[in-house]
C-alpha cells in the first residue's frame, strides 16, 4: 500500500522527477568539464616545403604567423584544370585571433577566375584595397558572411577569405611572402 503510494498519482510523479533531477545532477557532478578554450593547431610546415618543391609556382605563405592566431587546417592536392592541365593548390585555415575563419587559398587553376570565384563564393569585385602597396580585390557573399581578397599573378591565383572582417583579412595578406623553390 505505502509504495502504491509513490507510483501513482501526483506524488508518484514528483517523487520520480525528483530521483531523475538528482540523477542528472549526479551526473554533472562527476563529469569532467574544461573550461578552457581548445583550437586544434596543425603544423603546417610540412606542406609549405612540399609546395616549395611540387608546386610549378613560387607558393605563398604567412610569415609569421600573426600573433594569437592558430593554424587549424593545412591541405595541398593535385588536380586537373579545365584545359586538362595538372594544378597543385593549397588551403591554409586559421582560427582568428577574435575566433572567426580565416583561409588562404592559391592555385595555378586556369582559368584564374573560375578558382578565384569558387573560393570566394562570389564573382562580384565590390572595389579593392591595398596591403602593403599591393591592390587587392575585394568581395563580399552577403548570405553566407564571407569577405574575400582576391590576387591573381601571372603563374598563380592568391585568395585570403573566411567569416573574418576586413582588417583581419588584410593583415593576414600582408603577412604573405612568396617562398623560394627547392629543387
Amino acid at each position: 500500500m505505502v509504495v502504491r503510494r509513490f507510483t501513482q498519482g501526483f506524488y508518484g510523479y514528483a517523487f520520480a522527477m525528483l530521483v531523475c533531477l538528482a540523477g542528472v545532477g549526479l551526473f554533472l557532478l562527476v563529469t569532467p568539464q574544461s573550461r578552457t578554450e581548445h583550437i586544434p593547431r596543425v603544423d603546417f610546415s610540412i606542406d609549405v616545403a612540399n609546395m616549395r618543391r611540387d608546386a610549378p609556382y613560387q607558393a605563398w605563405s604567412p610569415e609569421p604567423v600573426l600573433t594569437n592566431w592558430v593554424p587549424t587546417s593545412s591541405r595541398m592536392t593535385r588536380g586537373k584544370d579545365s584545359e586538362g592541365k595538372v594544378t597543385v593548390t593549397w588551403r591554409l585555415g586559421f582560427a582568428t585571433a577574435k575566433r572567426s575563419h580565416a583561409m588562404l587559398a592559391q592555385s595555378d587553376e586556369r582559368p584564374a577566375a573560375g578558382f578565384a570565384n569558387r573560393m570566394a563564393n562570389s564573382d562580384r569585385p565590390q572595389g579593392s584595397l591595398q596591403v602593403n602597396g599591393v591592390t587587392w580585390e575585394k568581395r563580399f557573399r552577403e548570405d553566407k558572411n564571407q569577405r574575400s581578397l582576391v590576387r591573381v599573378l601571372p603563374d598563380v591565383t592568391l585568395v585570403v577569405t573566411g567569416t573574418a572582417q576586413w582588417d583581419e583579412l588584410s593583415a593576414l595578406a600582408a603577412t604573405l611572402k612568396q617562398q623560394s623553390k627547392l629543387t
